[in-house]
């Protein structure tokens, strides 16, 4: 049995031409510490918050230096990567990597949707996922932002335990996967200016911080990018940004909420 119940995010990482920028980067904006970087596993080096196990870097593997596209993967929990797998080609998407057996940590499955989101998944062995969450410097929510949304309301569902609400509103289209009535995951419809013609579709994941405006200021001032926000939300004041290797990643301060909480509607 998985640690998390099957389809609940448990870990998040990226790939960093340069790993050392990488970590000043995010030890600035988020408060990372970073663990020695592990030579059998490619220098995978994880990055803790207040000493708990919250993501990790990793440069790319040999040969891919100059291809290699710097990006947050979410990784999402399952009793069994391999059947897991068969799911997503089933369910119409593709296996780029695994499963993959991880030393004695878990195996791996890296995917994609049929409108091509990128996602991981992870069967835990002694690496059980997120050590602290839903706190500063801590992963919080993930979102799947897609020009497709008939394609990821199909597949994710299909290959996950997910039910699934909808929010009752006219100006955004967005759905909340649940497990065990659990929200874990978001759902959001890109329109022409959400998303650059250029940008792929994908999944955004966010990290909680104490104050959304002051971590956007460390985000620009440190040579990263402002996409969107600050705004304020029900859930918190967010913003999405981009550090300088082009990763993209959210900020929320979930302290600072406004506004009423929507009307999710059961489909």
């Amino acid at each position: 049995m998985p640690v998390l119940p099957e389809g609940t995010p448990c870990w998040a990482d990226a790939m960093f031409t340069d790993l050392e920028g990488a970590k000043a980067f995010y030890g600035e904006v988020l408060g990372w510490t970073f663990g020695e970087s592990s030579s059998e596993f490619g220098n995978y080096t994880q990055a803790y918050s207040d000493g708990k196990a919250v993501a990790a870097i990793v440069p790319p593997m040999p040969g891919q230096d100059g291809t290699a596209v710097s990006a947050w993967c979410l990784y999402l929990a399952s009793p069994d990567a391999a059947t897991t797998a068969e799911k997503i080609r089933a369910a119409g998407g593709e296996v780029l990597m695994g499963p993959m057996a991880v030393g004695d940590f878990g195996s791996m499955v890296i995917a994609k949707d049929p409108a091509g989101v990128v996602f991981g998944v992870w069967q835990a062995g002694t690496h059980e996922g997120f050590e602290k969450q839903g706190a500063s410097g801590a992963y919080t929510w993930a979102e799947v932002i897609t020009r497709d949304e008939t394609a990821a309301d199909r597949f994710f569902p299909a290959v996950f335990p997910y039910a699934v609400k909808r929010m009752d509103s006219e100006q955004v289209d967005y759905k909340i996967f649940h497990v065990r009535e659990q929200p874990v995951l978001g759902r959001m419809l890109a329109g022409p200016t959400d998303l650059p013609a250029e940008a792929p579709n994908y999944l955004s994941v966010y990290f909680a911080v104490d104050d959304c405006d002051a971590t956007v200021a460390k985000v620009t001032d440190r040579g990263g990018k402002l996409y969107f926000g600050p705004m304020d939300s029900p859930f918190g004041r967010f913003a999405a940004v981009g550090d300088p290797q082009g990763a993209a990643f959210g900020v929320i301060d979930l302290g600072r909420t406004a506004g009423d909480m929507p009307v999710m509607v059961a489909e």
